[in-house]
C-alpha cells in the first residue's frame, strides 16, 4: 500500500511540474507581445493574407499585342479566335515590332503574337505557315497563359483551315469534321482542375506557415529568456523540475495551442477560398498531431543557439524559401540533388507539406501515406531527445556558472 502511495504522489508530482511550466510558459507567452504577435496574429492572419493575394486562382483576358503583316482573311481569323479565349485579349494591335516595345516597357501588354506577311499565302500553297509568340517571363503565369490560349486559337485555326481543304475537295459535313480531326481527346487534370495558382501553391504554404509561426515564435521566446534571465541561459533553475519537466510542460504549451491554429489553417481556410479539401478531416488530425511535435521539438533544439530575439527573425527570413522549394511541392525532389534530397527528409516541413497534399488534394488515406508519417512521428521522437539533450547542456552550464560565482 505505501509503495502505491509512493507511486501515485511521485507520478501527481511530475504532472503537477509538467503543468507549472506550462502555466509558466503560458503566462511568459502572453506577456511578450512580440511572440505573441507571432503564435497568435500572423498564425490566424498570414493564411487570410495569402489567400486573399490569389483569390483569382488564374489569369483571365491578359492583354496582348498583335503584330499582323499578312493583313488577310486568315491573319483576322486568326486575331477573334485568340481574343475569344477566356486567356487573352488583344488590346494592341502594331504594323511592326518596333512600336511594341513601349507598350512592353511600360507593362500595357504581357505578349506578343507576330504574324509575318507570308502566312496567308503558305496557307493558301498547303505549306506550313508560321506564327510566333513573344511572352513576358517576368512572371511564369504571364507565360503560361500566352501559350494556352494561343496554341487554343492555332488548333482552331488549323481545324478550320483543314475543313476547307476538305471543303475544296468534295468533302463537306459530318464526313469533313471527321477527317479533319480523326480523334478526339479528353484532358483530365487530376487534383487541380482549374489548373489554379493558388490550388498548387497554398496547401505547401499553410503548412509552412505552421512550421515557420512555431519556429520563429519559439526561437524569439527563448531569445527573450536569455536576455532577461541573470546567466542569460535558456530557463530558469529549478530544483523540483527535471529537465523532462520543462521540455514536457513547454512543448504541451505549444502543442495545445497550435491544435486550434492547425484546426483554423486546415480546416476553415480550404474552406472559405475553396482551395482543394477532399481529405477526410480524421486523416488530416491524425498527420497534424506527429507533425506538430515535430516542428515543436525540431524549434526546441534549435532555439537552444539562439542568443537574442532578432536571431529568430533571421532564422525566419533564411529558411522560409529553402524549406518552401526541399518540400518538393515547387519543384520535384526527383530533380533534385540526391544531397539535398537527404538533407530535406531532416525537415518536419517535407513530410508534412507532402502528406498534406496527398491527404487534402489527392483524396489520400492515412494509410497512403504512411512514408510521411511514419518520419513524422520518426522525427518528433528524434527531436525530442535532441531538445532532451541541449536542455541538460543548458542547465547544467548554468548550474556551473552558478556555482562559479558563489566561489
Amino acid at each position: 500500500m505505501n509503495d502505491t502511495n509512493q507511486t501515485d504522489k511521485k507520478r501527481f508530482r511530475h504532472i503537477r511540474n509538467i503543468l507549472a511550466v506550462t502555466i509558466d510558459e503560458y503566462k511568459r507567452l502572453l506577456k511578450d507581445f512580440g511572440v505573441l504577435l507571432i503564435l497568435v496574429i500572423a498564425a490566424l492572419i498570414y493564411p487570410l493574407l495569402y489567400g486573399t493575394i490569389y483569390l483569382n486562382e488564374t489569369i483571365h483576358d491578359m492583354p496582348i499585342a498583335v503584330v499582323d503583316h499578312s493583313n488577310s482573311v486568315h491573319s483576322r481569323t486568326l486575331i477573334r479566335n485568340l481574343d475569344a479565349t477566356p486567356d487573352l485579349k488583344v488590346t494592341h494591335t502594331f504594323s511592326n515590332m518596333e512600336e511594341v516595345k513601349d507598350a512592353f516597357y511600360k507593362r500595357k501588354i504581357h505578349g506578343v503574337v507576330y504574324i509575318p506577311a507570308d502566312y496567308s499565302l503558305k496557307i493558301n500553297k498547303m505549306e506550313q505557315a508560321i506564327v510566333s509568340t513573344y511572352a513576358d517571363m517576368s512572371s511564369f503565369l504571364y507565360y503560361r497563359t500566352l501559350a494556352l490560349g494561343s496554341n487554343f486559337a492555332v488548333l482552331e485555326m488549323g481545324d478550320n483551315v483543314k475543313l476547307e481543304r476538305l471543303n475544296d475537295k468534295g468533302i463537306v459535313g459530318r464526313e469533313a469534321e471527321v477527317a479533319a480531326e480523326p480523334f478526339t481527346y479528353e484532358a483530365i487534370i487530376l487534383y487541380n482542375e482549374p489548373m489554379g495558382y493558388a490550388s498548387f501553391l497554398l496547401p505547401a504554404i499553410l503548412m509552412l506557415v505552421i512550421h515557420q509561426t512555431l519556429l520563429f515564435g519559439i526561437g524569439m521566446s527563448a531569445g527573450t529568456a536569455r536576455e532577461e534571465n541573470t546567466f542569460h541561459e535558456l530557463t530558469p533553475l529549478n530544483s523540483d523540475r527535471s529537465v523532462f519537466h520543462v521540455v514536457i510542460g513547454k512543448a504541451l504549451c505549444y502543442f495545445s495551442w497550435y491544435l486550434v491554429v492547425a484546426a483554423y489553417i486546415l480546416g476553415v481556410i480550404p474552406k472559405l477560398f475553396n482551395l482543394p479539401h477532399i481529405g477526410n478531416p480524421l486523416d488530416i488530425a491524425l498527420m497534424v498531431v506527429p507533425y506538430l511535435l515535430a516542428v515543436i521539438f525540431f524549434s526546441m533544439t534549435l532555439s537552444v543557439f539562439i542568443r537574442n530575439r532578432e536571431t529568430g527573425f533571421v532564422v525566419f527570413l533564411f529558411t522560409s524559401l529553402i524549406l518552401l522549394f526541399l518540400s518538393g511541392s515547387s519543384w520535384p525532389l526527383s530533380s533534385v540533388h540526391s544531397f539535398w534530397r537527404t538533407f530535406s527528409m531532416m525537415l518536419p516541413s517535407t513530410f508534412g507539406i507532402n502528406g498534406y497534399i496527398k491527404i487534402n488534394s489527392m483524396g489520400a488515406t492515412i494509410s497512403q501515406i504512411d512514408m510521411e508519417y511514419i518520419g513524422l512521428w520518426i522525427q518528433a521522437g528524434f527531436y525530442f531527445i535532441t531538445t532532451l539533450v541541449v536542455y541538460r547542456w543548458e542547465i547544467v552550464n548554468s548550474r556551473k556558472r552558478l556555482a562559479d560565482l558563489v566561489i
